[in-house]
């Protein structure tokens, strides 16, 4: 049977060039960065020889870049480290309802400490209105953070004119990047950011390995205290296969950036126009302004988890809703946000290519993938008439 693995916004398979750089540092090279003789400096080497890396991938200085653990520890240490380091200032943060739950979490956490907390609309593609964000700011409020591009629906996001406003009002503006960093072209001084997270699994590095930009001069609270690492600002002892293992895929992404984009964008766009003939399904997201290898959708009459096992078992692995929520069988917020209703949000599925994906894979999708929608609508009790139809909301019908 053959395998065809759709899920690379949920993690990407290790680039082999990524492993061998890796290797030398779990045995032959396994100081500790911090000791002052011969193994500790060669790690420290290779964590700052990485560091100028992954600053290079998104056009920072490499003082600018802190190593994390993940995206998710990127999104909090930006959103918590930010809001209380000017606490004094004002106690309002601004944050969009297209975000990662580690951002809307981070955001309640806030919330319990007495910040107050505005969640941005957005419209029926899922972008957040410029003007909305300007209409939202107080004179209490620090910090406004708007993710770069969903990985649910593969929206981008217009950040720019979001960062004009912020600059504007004086106020910090983050952006979760872990869905474009090392897919799309990343520029923190284009874009107008002061703090972006990214992660390194999501361009075919190793899991374990974040990091947050910090725009030089702006003031962090530390999320993790105990030691003097990343200039005092993340303690622990660095991971250094894993860093440096983010560095290399950081250059090679950089690198290989605009063949791997034409490359999954033409297959994502065989597969829009395949599954376009299929009946009473959806597209998510904006058409065209959105990421090159991704593909959502939203299909009537049937349950998510449903499609994923049955196409599972034909070996083709996809997802319905962020990586991190598709086990609650709830319907996705970033849908709800979106107009559609809680019905057919809950047969939300999420194609995401990568570079080692085949037109050989896209036809076997299409082949197998109307035939699992045959099946689950012929024992759906709504494609026979129960409950509730023809709740498409604001969808871009696909036919």
């Amino acid at each position: 049977m053959r395998k065809c693995y759709f899920d690379h916004v949920a993690t990407n398979p290790l680039d082999t060039r990524v492993f061998d750089a890796m290797m030398p540092f779990f045995k032959e090279e396994f100081g500790n960065p911090l000791s002052i003789y011969e193994p500790g400096a060669r790690a420290k080497e290779a964590i700052e020889n990485a560091r100028a890396q992954v600053a290079s991938l998104v056009n920072s200085k490499a003082s600018e870049i802190i190593f994390t653990s993940s995206g998710a520890e990127a999104n909090n240490f930006a959103l918590r480290g930010i809001a209380l380091s000017r606490q004094n200032e004002g106690k309002h943060i601004i944050v969009s309802r297209m975000e990662h739950h580690s951002i809307l979490n981070s955001a309640r956490f806030l919330e319990k400490m007495g910040f107050a907390v505005t969640y941005l609309p957005v419209d029926k593609h899922g972008f957040v209105d410029p003007e909305t964000v300007k209409k939202s700011i107080t004179k209490e409020t620090t910090l406004i953070s708007v993710i770069h591009a969903s990985s649910e629906v593969g929206t981008i996001e217009p950040l720019k004119e979001i960062a004009a406003v912020a600059k504007e009002k004086g106020i910090i503006l983050h952006t979760d990047a872990v869905a474009t960093t090392g897919n799309i072209p990343v520029n923190v001084k284009e874009l107008g950011v002061d703090l972006l997270s990214m992660a390194a699994h999501q361009f075919y590095g190793p899991k374990g390995a974040g990091a947050l930009y910090v725009r030089e001069g702006l003031r962090i609270v530390p999320l993790i205290y105990g030691g003097i690492q990343e200039n005092g600002r993340r303690a622990g002892t660095e991971n250094v296969p894993a860093i440096a293992g983010m560095g290399k895929a950081a250059e090679l992404a950089r690198d290989e950036m605009k063949a791997r984009t034409e490359h999954v964008k033409k297959l994502r766009d065989k597969l829009f126009k395949g599954v376009s003939n299929v009946e009473n399904v959806y597209l998510t997201g904006h058409p065209d302004n959105r990421l090159p290898a991704h593909a959502s959708f939203c299909v009537e009459f049937i349950e998510g988890e449903a499609m994923l096992l049955l196409l599972a078992a034909k070996g083709i692995y996809a997802a319905s809703g962020s990586a991190c929520s598709s086990k609650a069988l709830k319907a996705s917020p970033v849908l709800l946000s979106m107009g559609i209703s809680a019905s057919l949000a809950q047969g939300s599925i999420v194609f995401t290519l990568g570079k080692d994906n085949t037109d050989e894979d896209i036809e076997y999708m299409l082949t197998e993938f109307p035939q699992v929608i045959k099946r689950l609508r012929e024992i759906s009790p709504y494609a026979k008439g129960w409950g509730i139809k023809g709740e498409g909301g604001e969808c871009t019908v696909q036919r």
